[in-house]
């Protein structure tokens, strides 16, 4: 992602009458990436053991699920793939059940393929790899020329930080990428209590606090602002009847910042919307596929229900 269309997003971002916003998607730089690890980690943060407990412990019933035919060979795509922790478990059945397949981890980042193909050759030395490096879409359409049947995964409830109209255009387009049968592996965090969900999205150790003021940091590293971050407080809200938690930056006094040339004026209260992380149950699931090609073939959930991978299939 280039400076100038950082500049450009944040810019427009904080200049929006009523909300001021600054996408999400740039709280990755080092400090984010680090952050974010030891959001992972954190006891509060359930989705990351939700979905390994289903990877885990439910292998067979994933495999099943996918109605994968041993005789034939087929492409397992995996976007984001990061450390490879939790498709590592489906992977090593796969391979000792003497499945005929290739794997493809896509990811914009040439270094964390770089550790995931380092990692799978020490554990899986057997398992064929080909890490595509790139943008999502370009890659599979690049896959896409093949015939042979593929499974795509797309782990993590990464899809949540998508409105539900975005949603279904991004899986409308990876419905566009694949052949009819083709399936989808897709992981969602679903719709909990207030009281499960807030605490991964503002912790009591301040760790989610540290990784949303990171966003002010960085603006002011690149972009030469002025952002005062303890002039900012981290500010997490959830209700259960939406579905959708929700982080914000909050001012906590009247104040002007400077990003380059541009001054922005903050009212004391005021907040910046950072993120949002939508929870899903069926029905939005299905309206959310509702003008797409693709279908719910079955939903595999966590031993405590927190988290569900729903088996999606491209009809014919």
């Amino acid at each position: 992602m280039s400076q100038e269309i950082f500049r450009k997003d944040v810019l427009e971002g904080l200049s929006k009458a009523g909300q001021k916003t600054l996408p999400s998607k740039y709280f990755y730089d080092k400090k984010g990436d680090e952050l974010f690890v030891q959001i992972m980690n954190m006891q509060e943060y359930y989705l990351t053991d939700a979905e390994m407990d289903i990877f885990k412990n439910k292998t067979l019933e994933l495999i099943e699920a996918l109605c994968i035919d041993k005789k034939q060979k087929f492409e397992l795509i995996e976007l984001g793939p990061g450390d490879g922790s939790k498709s590592i478990h489906l992977l090593r059945y796969l391979l000792s059940e003497n499945y005929d397949f290739q794997y493809f981890p896509v990811d914009i980042s040439q270094n964390a393929l770089e550790g995931l193909v380092n990692t799978l050759g020490k554990k899986l030395p057997e398992l064929e790899v080909k890490p595509q490096q790139g943008d999502y879409f370009e890659k599979l359409k690049q896959l896409h020329k093949t015939t042979i049947p593929k499974i795509l995964m797309v782990l993590g409830s990464n899809i949540g930080n998508l409105r539900d109209q975005q949603a279904a255009d991004f899986i409308y387009q990876l419905g566009e990428n694949l052949t009819p049968g083709d399936k989808i592996l897709l992981g969602v965090d679903l719709i909990k209590k207030k009281e499960i969900i807030l605490p991964a999205y503002n912790d009591p150790n301040g760790i989610t606090a540290a990784f949303n003021l990171n966003l002010l940091e960085r603006i002011n590293r690149e972009l030469d602002a002025d952002f005062d971050v303890k002039h900012f407080k981290h500010i997490a809200i959830y209700e259960e009847e939406e579905g959708i938690a929700k982080s914000y930056l909050k001012s906590l006094i009247v104040q002007t910042v400077k990003v380059g040339s541009r001054q922005f004026h903050f009212d004391k209260g005021e907040t910046i919307h950072t993120e949002i992380s939508r929870k899903y149950n069926d029905l939005i699931m299905e309206q959310i596929l509702t003008d797409t090609d693709i279908r719910i073939h079955k939903k595999i959930m966590d031993s405590q229900g927190y988290f569900a991978d729903y088996i999606l299939i491209r009809n014919g």
